[in-house]
């Protein structure tokens, strides 16, 4: 068996490992799904699985996290990768014969079958017992007043505490009285740049991006040449619904079948390799922006752990949509909202840009916080 084979199949079974740990409820997720990479025993367990040369490439080629800087405050904080996600960043960008890799079947095959096992599990009665410990995991204890039920106890599964649901005036849009402001799609980590071509030589550095394979369109694609781009990463922790950035009136949604890699900064970052965007499960909406008529598309992406995309009742084709209305969420696991604009539509915030280019960073980011402006 190669190097490569062995490998793959230790880290397959490894994820397996942690997905069906989380069967066992009584058993906290923080103890396995959700262990921290960086923390000594998931190194120690990660040990006992993977052989030696696979995890000295797994700790050598990918850190145990990302820096993202806090809007409000200007600063730079470290955040660790789940355990899950770091596996799933091996099994992306596989050793010296990735190229293979990337297009495995068995890969494919394997993140498809975690997803659906793990949006199964939490769609269980049973899985209640892991809301309080994710809730105490990720210090969200004092978020639970902005929902619209605050009692954990209340909901009937973990997806249903997952996808759960915030008060509107939690989450006030910025300049609401301004039609030609921009806002953000979700509490995030975001980051913006003012042409696409920026965005792949800053961000973006997967093999076979373009917006036309990210939207399935190239006539679509055509009118967002030379247009501005905003990519809001939800983490896990994260509120996990995504609203609308404008006003406008919703002229088509295509569902776009994938597959479920993961889209951690470090999956986006890596060049040459696989571009996790235009591969993975996604939903497009395209709206008629009300204050000047032009398009602005929405791209809802699934990633690694993520089992569905669901859009809210009544939004659908001509329904009309207002800047800041919640749109949709996902169930389970980590998820990419990108929102692209016209040439022209948009000047972004400077803040934002900078944080992107200069620092290459995310920007934690809250629903509704202004993104850019008319030119």
């Amino acid at each position: 068996m190669s190097e490569t084979q062995e490998g793959f199949d230790a880290s397959a079974k490894a994820l397996n490992s942690l997905t069906t740990a989380a069967e066992n409820h009584p058993n906290t997720p923080v103890t396995h799904l959700h262990r921290p990479a960086n923390h000594e025993s998931a190194h120690t367990w990660l040990g006992k699985i993977l052989p030696a040369s696979t995890l000295d490439n797994l700790e050598t080629r990918f850190h145990m996290g990302n820096y993202v800087i806090d809007r409000q405050t200007g600063e730079k904080s470290f955040e660790a990768m789940s355990i899950y996600v770091r596996l799933g960043m091996h099994l992306l960008y596989y050793g010296s014969e990735q190229e293979k890799a990337l297009h495995w079947q068995r890969t494919l095959e394997l993140l498809k079958e975690q997803s659906l096992k793990m949006g199964r599990e939490y769609d269980t009665p049973e899985s209640r017992a892991h809301i309080e410990p994710f809730i105490k995991s990720f210090d969200l204890q004092d978020s639970l007043v902005e929902m619209v039920q605050p009692d954990p106890t209340k909901y009937a599964t973990f997806n249903d505490f997952f996808a759960r649901e915030i008060k509107e005036s939690a989450r006030p849009i910025a300049e609401p009285e301004d039609e030609f402001v921009t806002s953000s799609p979700a509490d995030c980590r975001l980051t913006a740049y003012p042409t696409i071509d920026l965005a792949t030589e800053y961000w973006i550095k997967g093999r076979g991006f373009t917006i036309s394979r990210l939207l399935g369109d190239p006539a679509l694609a055509n009118r967002f040449d030379g247009g501005s781009i905003v990519i809001a990463r939800l983490a896990p922790q994260d509120y996990h619904r995504w609203h609308a950035p404008v006003s406008g009136t919703v002229e088509s949604i295509k569902d776009i079948p994938g597959a479920y890699y993961t889209v951690n900064p470090q999956a986006i970052n890596e060049p040459g390799t696989l571009d996790v965007f235009c591969e993975n499960k996604r939903s497009v909406m395209l709206l008629k922006r009300s204050s000047t008529g032009s398009p602005i598309a929405i791209i809802a992406v699934g990633a690694m752990l993520v089992g569905t995309i669901k859009y809210n009742e009544g939004v659908e084709f001509g329904a009309n949509v207002r800047r800041g209305q919640c749109l949709g969420a996902f169930y389970y696991g980590g998820s990419t909202v990108i929102v692209l604009y016209p040439k022209g539509e948009v000047v972004l915030d400077e803040d934002l840009v900078g944080n992107s280019t200069n620092d290459k960073c995310e920007t934690i980011m809250k629903v509704g916080w202004r993104t850019g402006t008319a030119p």
